[in-house]
């Protein structure tokens, strides 16, 4: 951890990335890596409404949803260049987030999420009954995959791969400016307390609506990427179980954290590759690790870190302060 940390560790997160390709020489750990980038773009959308602003969104897989099947109605039905069904995805997400926003950010605590979960539900529901739009049960087959820019395509496992790695590093750059700036900074203290919030003069109304609509951005446009990558959409993509796989990404990684997403967005793909073996077993064995990391690690491999790091700092402290006096007790004057 602490070689991950400042610029020199987002620079050998980086390194790693374009050199993941060469090292694997796997068509399959490509997809596996690429389908997990995707995810994490949608883990860093849910983080920020989550983590860092404490509205837990039980709907965000179907935004996500929305965002792939804008992309596959688009482009299979009305023939729209990629492009342009990739930036479309990101505007309908956004539209539909504005007045769900709206409504259910006026909500508290677990009130909201239970709203959005039925939210959830309503999108999965209007996808799987709206045939004339969405083909339904049967889904959207035939997406092509997102057109050549110059000459650049993306046809090949590795071009794709290196394509969704681009908007994963877009994706962190951006969410670690905003964070990181007065808007971040008013959303944690939404997070730590709405009341104390409205006090300092925050419009909490506002500042929730904002960080509702960016995190359902994240999610458009990652569901655009995967419908880009996959070329087959089912109404599955939104079920609650998406998005409670992205909450699993953030507990494990640590909720509120800008590495959390992605670390834990990474383990967790490649360990349940490797409890293959296991099938319909793995997850007896998945499930108490989870537990036990829950209990034991709460704040997640990131938080934990910074936990323990703060705590020293604090020991650090508190022990440089104690120095000086107790010099000046041993300098009493004699009689």
């Amino acid at each position: 951890m602490q070689m991950l940390e400042g610029r020199l560790g987002w620079a050998l997160l980086f390194a790693a990335g374009l050199l993941f390709p060469f090292v694997t020489g796997n068509d399959y750990h490509l997809t596996v890596m690429t389908t997990a980038y995707i995810y994490i773009i949608a883990t860093m959308g849910l983080n920020l409404i989550t983590g860092y602003t404490g509205q837990f969104n039980l709907a965000h897989a179907g935004f996500m949803a929305v965002g792939a099947y804008t992309v596959g109605i688009l482009t299979v039905d009305h023939q729209v260049p990629f492009w342009i069904a990739f930036v479309a995805a990101g505007v309908v997400t956004v539209a539909l987030g504005v007045p769900l926003g709206w409504v259910s950010l006026r909500l508290k605590g677990h009130y909201f999420s239970i709203f959005t979960l039925c939210v959830g539900y309503i999108i999965y529901l209007v996808i799987e009954k709206w045939e004339s739009l969405t083909h339904g049960t049967v889904g959207i087959i035939g997406i092509p995959a997102p057109s050549p820019i110059g000459p650049l395509e993306f046809e090949s496992p590795m071009s794709l791969y290196y394509l969704v790695f681009v908007f994963l590093c877009i994706g962190m750059w951006v969410m670690r400016r905003v964070v990181n700036s007065l808007l971040g900074r008013t959303f944690m203290a939404i997070r730590n307390g709405d009341e104390l919030a409205e006090a300092l003069g925050i419009n909490l109304a506002r500042n929730k609506l904002v960080a509702f609509l960016i995190s359902v951005l994240y999610a458009g446009w990652a569901g655009a990427l995967y419908a880009g990558f996959v070329r087959f959409l089912g109404p599955d993509l939104a079920g609650a179980h998406h998005t409670f796989d992205m909450t699993m990404f953030m507990l494990i990684g640590g909720l509120g954290t800008l590495l959390g997403p992605l670390l834990g967005g990474i383990l967790m793909p490649w360990l349940t590759q490797y409890m293959q073996f296991l099938q319909e077993y793995r997850f007896v064995v998945f499930g108490p690790l989870l537990i036990l990391l829950v209990i034991f690690v709460p704040h997640g491999i990131v938080g934990s870190y910074l936990v323990r790091k703060a705590r020293r700092a604090s020991e650090s402290e508190s022990q440089a302060a104690a120095a000086p006096e107790s010099g000046k007790a041993q300098e009493t004057p004699r009689a």
